[in-house]
């Protein structure tokens, strides 16, 4: 596929909530997520919503979870840079996805999160990868995978050595990373309900935060939170009785 095509799909994606390009919302300043509600009328279910994420996992019920079915094969060939976050678009067409309660959700991109936005017990990970998809319906399902600093990374170095510095760029990936390989081999998870963890922070979004962490350096770590110049995590949101299952 061309650059162009892929211009095109990420300006498409750019009309969904948790894609948004460019948007007066931030993670410091007056924009920040404590104000987030206030900044548009499209944004109050930041504030007012009951099942927001992103959370601290704590307190669990045990049941009989589906094993996570993943069905991952081309990769990303495109990385942008939103001002946001750092994104892998993936080719709509390549079928990357995931199945959940029987349903096919196909992989629409993936982005980073330094440090985590959710938390295990109140620790926070290094940083934290969402990978989301979307069924025919419409409706999101995030896995969550996190990581902690020790060994370099391989397959992030493949997104990260053309990670673009400046926001609203992208690059091509001159070598696309194994999604299979962004994932631990233990793929066993915590299931909740939540949100969009960016404005309009919008629910019923279905996550999968896997439990064992993968490895990235701290050189890898600190390139990535130079381009971004700032933490660009939301606070853990109240559970408002929630359960976490495992």
């Amino acid at each position: 596929m061309s650059k162009t095509f892929y211009k095109a799909a990420l300006l498409a994606l750019s009309t969904l909530p948790a894609f948004a390009m460019a948007s007066h919302w931030s993670y410091a300043g007056e924009g920040d997520p404590e104000h987030w509600s206030q900044l548009s009328d499209e944004y109050k279910t930041c504030q007012q919503g009951m099942n927001q994420s992103p959370i601290d996992i704590t307190h669990t019920m045990e049941t009989h979870l589906q094993p996570l079915v993943t069905h991952y094969g081309t990769g990303p060939d495109i990385i942008l840079n939103n001002g946001h976050t750092i994104q892998a678009t993936v080719d709509p067409k390549a079928d990357d996805s995931i199945t959940l309660d029987g349903q096919h959700y196909t992989l629409q991109q993936f982005h980073f999160h330094a440090p985590s936005e959710n938390t295990v017990r109140g620790k926070h990970s290094a940083m934290e990868m969402h990978l989301v998809h979307k069924n025919a319906a419409g409706e999101i399902a995030v896995v969550a995978v996190m990581f902690d600093v020790g060994q370099a990374n391989s397959e992030l170095d493949k997104l990260w050595k053309v990670m673009p510095e400046k926001a609203e760029s992208d690059a091509v990936l001159k070598a696309s990373p194994d999604i299979n390989s962004l994932l631990p081999a233990d793929r066993t998870y915590w299931r909740f309900s939540g949100s969009l963890t960016t404005p309009p922070c919008s629910e019923g979004v279905t996550w999968l935060v896997l439990k064992h962490p993968l490895m990235l350096s701290e050189t890898q770590l600190e390139k990535f939170t130079h381009t971004m110049h700032h933490d660009n995590n939301r606070p853990t949101q109240p559970m408002h009785g929630r359960v976490v299952v495992e």
